[in-house]
């Protein structure tokens, strides 16, 4: 027989983390342009919908630079796990390279 859940802990044991997500959130964003700013003390990274004429910001992550660099590390050690599995990734071309001036 199995002990109850202890609310206090996450579930899963050590090193696993137990977060909710509300619903609206679970569809998630579609962006094709990220817009990064900072300060001194944050980086805020605008994450866009770009549809010519215009675009619309569908999510922005405020964080700081020390998280930012984890972050960064996360998504290239994810990125790198990707293209094991599945091949290499090509970047994507520059939107602004085919535009006339």
């Amino acid at each position: 027989m199995s002990e109850p859940a202890d609310p206090s802990r996450p579930a899963g044991g050590p090193g696993t983390l137990n977060v909710k997500i509300e619903d609206d959130e679970l569809k998630g964003r579609y962006a094709n342009l990220l817009r990064i700013t900072h300060t001194r003390e944050e980086f805020i990274l605008d994450f866009i919908n770009l549809v010519p004429p215009q675009g619309i910001v569908t999510a922005r992550l405020v964080t700081s630079p020390g998280h930012l660099k984890r972050i960064i590390r996360a998504l290239e050690a994810n990125l790198r796990r990707y293209e094991d599995a599945f091949g290499t990734v090509l970047e994507a071309p520059d939107p602004g390279a085919d535009r006339v001036h």
